[in-house]
């Protein structure tokens, strides 16, 4: 009984074993199908026969401003960084040594010429011309006396009454004192003007600058920095630099007596400051930069330009006339060139090369387009060839104008 057991133990076990091999296997084998099933679609190749998608201009007009190219005039301008440069700037001295008693001024005044700036003490120059009058009164009695003397030696010498060289001597005498006396009439006359100068006046209208010397002090005229500077505002000048390769445009234009307009504007050309004419040219050219100094004046009226302020001058050497022009924000440049969205009448855009001339401002004058035409001014990003679009701003039908 024993024995039956231990034979019939292998024969259970080995139909249970394959059993679980052969479910172990069906596991293995739909696990690898369904990674195949995964890998196979993310591949693309389960999506041959899907509807290919169409591009969004086919279906979606893009909206784009346009404008139309228009005939005018443009202002051809030449320009340059400049400094406000003054007409006159003068270091006031002293002309007599003296004490500064007071100063009539206010730092930063605007002055004339005449007024009263300050004043030296006088008394030292006053004394002094009491002093040469009364030398030149006692100079002035000693010389009438010389002279009647000579009036009475002359009837004496004509009777033979004194010796010759006696009549000569109070000649000579008589000469002497007129010298002494003229000479006295110059010293007066040198103190004279060396009083005027005690009141120290303003040379040039223009504006005053900072106090150098106080009240109280011993001026000389020897002092090296003076008591004030002023610099003349009205007018004023600009002295600025263009390439050397502008200077026949320049020159042709001053030979025949063409007043050449030049505006100053800020650092950043956004702000005009001050409107004059071109004055002159340099006589030479500036080896190290290959630039020519132009000098402009400007009225200066409203005191808008300052001594040595940076400007950008821009000289307008003359306008064209009947040029083809476009709004600058419209022209895109690629390694081809420049270039422009043609709109054409379907709606659709083309891309344009145009040759880019003169700019002013916002318009620019080109050439590859004629008034009229039809071209985009925003959403570039968006635009190709063929491109459809939804105009957002349809151009009006003109065909000239100026630009500013």
């Amino acid at each position: 009984m024993q024995q039956t057991e231990k034979n019939d133990s292998p024969k259970r076990t080995r139909p249970v074993t394959w059993v679980r091999h052969w479910k172990i296997g069906v596991l293995v084998i739909c696990l690898v199908a369904v990674i195949a099933y995964v890998f196979w679609s993310n591949s693309g190749v389960a999506q041959p026969h899907a509807a290919p998608q169409p591009p969004i201009s086919a279906v979606q007009s893009v909206p784009v401003a346009t404008v139309a190219a228009k005939t005018g005039s443009i202002p051809v301008y030449l320009t340059g960084l400049g400094a406000v440069t003054p007409l006159n700037t003068v270091t006031v001295k002293t002309q007599v040594n003296g004490q500064l008693i007071s100063v009539r001024y206010q730092e930063g005044q605007l002055v004339r010429v005449g007024d009263l700036l300050a004043e030296i003490d006088p008394r030292p120059l006053q004394a002094q011309l009491t002093q040469f009058e009364g030398q030149l009164q006692r100079d002035q009695a000693l010389l009438d006396n010389a002279r009647l003397d000579l009036k009475r030696f002359t009837v004496l010498v004509q009777q033979n009454s004194i010796p010759r060289q006696q009549y000569d001597t109070q000649v000579s005498l008589v000469h002497q004192l007129e010298g002494t006396v003229k000479n006295d009439q110059g010293l007066i006359e040198g103190v004279k003007v060396q009083l005027i100068y005690t009141r120290i006046t303003a040379p040039v209208s223009g504006r005053v600058g900072l106090r150098l010397v106080d009240p109280g002090n011993f001026v000389q005229t020897s002092d090296t920095n003076g008591l004030v500077v002023i610099t003349q505002l009205q007018p004023i000048t600009v002295i600025f630099t263009i390439p050397e390769d502008n200077i026949p445009s320049v020159v042709d234009k001053l030979k025949r007596g063409a007043r050449l307009p030049v505006e100053a504007y800020d650092r950043a050309l956004q702000h005009r400051l001050a409107t004059g004419y071109l004055l002159t040219i340099d006589n030479e050219v500036d080896p190290t930069t290959g630039t020519i100094k132009l000098r402009a004046q400007f009225p200066n009226e409203d005191n808008a330009l300052f001594p040595n302020q940076f400007v950008n001058a821009r000289l307008l050497v003359e306008t064209q006339h009947d040029a083809t022009l476009i709004p600058t924000r419209a022209i895109q440049r690629n390694a081809q060139g420049a270039f422009v969205y043609l709109v054409k009448p379907d709606q659709t855009v083309a891309m344009q090369k145009i040759s880019v001339g003169t700019t002013n401002g916002d318009m620019t004058a080109v050439e590859g387009l004629k008034a009229g035409d039809v071209i985009a001014a925003d959403n570039f990003d968006r635009l190709r060839d063929g491109v459809k679009i939804a105009a957002r701003n349809p151009p009006a039908n003109t065909n000239g104008g100026a630009a500013s």
